[in-house]
């Protein structure tokens, strides 16, 4: 019976996690370029305190990681000169003062000193890793599909944007941006098209994830049940016994 209660207070654990996990997707639902998470699980087998005849090992559960879906969030167009959004597969990639790091949040604007940067302040690096310098007095500013943006017949950069073989080794590191932790090259994305005037949405669906949170709240719900029951077997066993001795 200790088994069962400590197999139950796993299970609570990973759903208290899984709910912090829905209850974030939730809060981004409006946030640009964020992408749906969603906790992954695994059995742990330990050995049990007593077994009595019972399984040998018993199996826990324990979490795995999160999963991400890099799914395409939908399109909407502002119409903002300097909003972009990506069609298709790749990331932009920004300059923060920990290295760089890699975002689908298309909301840029310029500093004082002209540079193309994020809503964070932060530099949006062009297709060789540098800085992007719009002039004001030039004009308006055109972006092409490939990146290519100019105003008026003078070039001024090419944004760039990048792929990963295996986007899921990517790390969170805030303020809606990726750290590539691994050794997996950043690829210039090619097959991807710019679309400028357009900011990507989050690919969360909130039907869905307010399904998720009411079934993991009833499992939550079902396994309390199950250890209150199981502790009270307990409870009324040791009575027999008392009374037996």
């Amino acid at each position: 019976m200790e088994n069962a209660l400590y197999v139950g207070l796993s299970r609570q654990m990973i759903l208290r996690r899984e709910m912090e996990i829905i209850a974030n997707n939730i809060a981004n639902m409006d946030t640009n370029g964020f992408k749906v998470e969603s906790m992954i699980q695994k059995t742990d087998p330990s050995e049990p305190a007593v077994t009595l005849g019972g399984p040998r090992p018993v199996k826990f559960v324990a979490p795995d990681g999160v999963a991400r879906d890099f799914g395409q969030g939908v399109l909407t167009r502002t119409g903002g000169e300097l909003d972009m959004a990506i069609e298709g597969k790749g990331f932009f990639q920004v300059q923060t003062p920990q290295g760089p790091r890699f975002t689908r949040d298309g909301r840029f604007t310029t500093d004082t000193t002209g540079r193309l940067v994020t809503q964070g302040g932060h530099a949006v690096l062009d297709a060789s890793g540098g800085e992007i310098i719009i002039n004001p007095e030039k004009g308006q500013v055109a972006v092409a599909a490939d990146g290519s943006m100019s105003q008026g017949n003078e070039a001024v950069g090419k944004v760039g944007v990048y792929t990963f073989t295996n986007p899921g080794a990517l790390e969170k590191a805030g303020d809606n941006l990726f750290r590539n932790g691994s050794n997996l090259a950043a690829n210039p994305a090619t097959e991807s098209k710019l679309r400028q005037g357009f900011l990507e949405g989050s690919n969360v669906r909130p039907v869905l994830e307010i399904t998720r949170m009411v079934e993991v709240s009833r499992a939550y719900e079902s396994t309390t049940k199950m250890m209150e029951s199981e502790a009270e077997l307990s409870r009324r066993s040791v009575e027999r016994l008392g009374r037996v001795q």
